[in-house]
């Protein structure tokens, strides 16, 4: 039995990202390309959706703790949702909260160039879950398999 190329596979949070996520920015649209010429001629710029659910697409950059290369450790996580998802944290730098997804999907990939490819991940999620009163994260499991994290495409 083979699977269907783009499948996404559900994932819990603490499993993917033990020590969990630090939002870095701000959620903002997802848009597609639009080419000098297309602003030129004033087209408005249009907000992807996502293929699977129909819904509109949105984006933010996150930093796993978890991740030891620095290259991988900041990525785009793509949001699935009508609305814009808004954090539900504070933060604790300017322009940095930590967070937790709900709904995240995990859909692999292969990244890098040439010689130096390696597996990957595009990380899709339906929204933030609530802020959780706890002062640490990890849950004491060992940590799967080692896995990159890297942007969505």
């Amino acid at each position: 039995m083979a699977i269907a190329k783009g499948y996404r596979f559900e994932i819990p949070f603490d499993l993917a990202f033990p020590k969990g996520l630090v939002l870095v920015g701000d959620v903002v649209p997802d848009t597609e390309y639009q080419s000098q010429q297309d602003r030129a001629s004033g087209r408005p710029v249009r907000q992807r959706n996502d293929d699977v659910t129909g819904l509109r697409q949105w984006k933010a950059t996150v930093t796993d703790p978890d991740q030891p290369n620095a290259k991988r450790a900041s990525f785009e996580i793509v949001f699935t949702a009508d609305h814009q998802p808004v954090p539900t944290t504070t933060e604790v730098l300017p322009g940095m909260r930590p967070i937790e997804l709900e709904g995240l999907t995990a859909e692999p990939k292969v990244a890098g160039n040439g010689e130096f490819k390696y597996l990957s991940y595009t990380f899709r999620a339906t929204g933030f879950k609530a802020a959780a009163a706890s002062g640490g994260r990890g849950s004491g499991k060992a940590p799967g398999p080692d896995t990159s994290k890297s942007a969505a495409a």
